[in-house]
């Protein structure tokens, strides 16, 4: 999911908790405001060990430290800072930057730890309050349990040793609720909701132009990625004609420029007098989504932009694609030439098709489908490792494939309802008056056509 989907529902803070509040023990503001003093001690002795032993790890640990104190104080920004930066770092490996975690997730952690903290101290009570879902809430749980706790007890009753790959994988959609949960409680009016569109907007706008260089060879962009986000340390990854940009993955990059488009799609709308703005970005993310060289990007693209045009009744939106496709085709020539050589190959199709769906019967279809494995899933990680390989792993590279490999028919279940709950929310909310919430909304709504096709 994109960082506009989050937005999608109307969530005010103050309708998050409901219910009466529990008898519990007094807790009053003089002891929070002590605790709070005792941990800002501690913090501060460790910063200053982490100086002396490992200077570059302080300064990450002192720039967590910033946006921990200012995140707890003013919570829209922990929502403002995810959205801006997960874009720009996502593509940076494990372990390079910070240990263990990839900056976006010591990113997210340290917000979701902010925000937690903050609201314990402005907390007038201990009580525990329950938490009321909407049904893709709920659904969206639902999968994140399909793809960890049903695989993992279907591996232990088969006898087979969970790896570390598998937990690693299991926490995947635990981590995409987690950053949902932080922009849901984070950001809590309509002024918010719009300034996190246009940070979206502007965001994707600086990654698609990163894309775009990338993939015309222009400028070294591709050699500081090289440098920066080469996925596990493969640079020629990011050295050929495709726009991977900083999120390391070109479909990725597509993903999120025709996010974007959907949401300058409703800001087209809701704030005309940007027109003039929103009319080049449009063509920058078209640009972008093209770059990455993907067949199914450009299919996705298409799909969007018909998407856009029902959803905000405004077919001549079709007609303005036209010559920005051809622009686009113009400017992107090199790059779509490299891409239509792979049909002159003997078998007639590029050979990057002709891998994937070997890879499938080779190494994860007749597992799959062996054994009523696609009951409950193979495993939770949805790689093998392969030595031949430059990155050492084959991945599965088809998304139904996953659905039953990492959880099977409870994980096809899941997902379904999570698309037919999103879509019914996101359309009906798209058709009130436009304003902020609705633009979400409607990028919410393209965002899971394109997905699910």
């Amino acid at each position: 999911m994109t960082s506009a989907s989050v937005l999608a529902r109307r969530w005010p803070a103050a309708t998050v908790f409901t219910g009466a509040p529990l008898r519990t023990p007094r807790f009053d503001g003089a002891w929070r405001y002590r605790l709070a003093s005792v941990a800002c001690v501690l913090v501060a002795l460790g910063a200053g060990t982490a100086c002396a032993v490992r200077p570059r790890l302080a300064l990450v640990l002192a720039l967590c430290l910033i946006v921990f104190v200012l995140v707890s104080l003013y919570p829209a920004l922990g929502g403002y800072l995810l959205i801006g930066l997960t874009p720009l770092i996502a593509g940076i490996d494990r372990g390079n930057a910070v240990p263990v975690l990839r900056p976006s997730e010591a990113l997210a952690l340290a917000i979701g730890l902010a925000l937690t903290t903050g609201a314990l101290l402005r907390r007038r009570t201990g009580a525990a309050q329950p938490v009321r879902l909407s049904r893709p809430e709920a659904a969206l749980i639902a999968i994140a349990v399909c793809n960890s706790i049903v695989p993992m007890l279907w591996m232990l009753a088969r006898g087979e040793a969970i790896a570390r790959d598998d937990l690693l994988y299991a926490l995947v959609m635990w981590k995409f609720a987690g950053i949902y949960l932080i922009v849901r409680v984070s950001i809590t009016n309509r002024a918010q909701v719009m300034r996190c569109l246009w940070i979206s907007v502007c965001v994707g706008a600086v990654v698609g132009a990163i894309a775009i260089m990338q993939s015309l060879n222009k400028f070294g962009v591709s050699h500081f990625l090289a440098t920066y986000y080469a996925p596990f340390g493969y640079t020629g990854a990011v050295q050929h004609a495709r726009g991977s940009s900083t999120l390391a993955l070109p479909a990725a990059t597509a993903d999120l420029m025709i996010y974007n488009l959907a949401v300058l799609a409703g800001l087209w709308i809701v704030a005309p007098r940007w027109r003039a703005l929103l009319g080049p970005l449009g063509l920058l993310f078209i640009l972008g989504a093209l770059s990455a060289g993907e067949f199914s990007s450009a299919i996705g693209l298409v799909i969007g932009i018909c998407a856009i045009a029902v959803i905000t009744s405004y077919p001549r939106l079709l007609s303005i694609f036209v010559p920005i496709a051809g622009i686009a085709f113009i400017v992107l020539r090199p790059v779509i030439a490299t891409r239509l050589q792979g049909f002159q190959s003997l078998s007639g199709l590029p050979v990057s098709w002709t891998g994937r769906l070997n890879n499938l019967h080779n190494y994860f279809w007749p597992k799959l489908f062996s054994d009523w494995n696609y009951v409950l899933g193979v495993r939770p990680s949805a790689r093998v490792p392969v030595a031949y390989q430059a990155t050492g792993y084959v991945w599965i590279e088809s998304g139904y494939t996953w659905l039953l490999w990492g959880g099977g028919i409870p994980l096809f279940a899941a997902f379904v309802w999570f698309v037919s709950a999103t879509l019914r929310s996101s359309w009906v909310e798209t058709r009130r008056r436009f304003q902020p919430l609705n633009v979400a909304a409607l990028a919410t709504f393209v965002g899971v056509i394109v997905m699910t096709f």
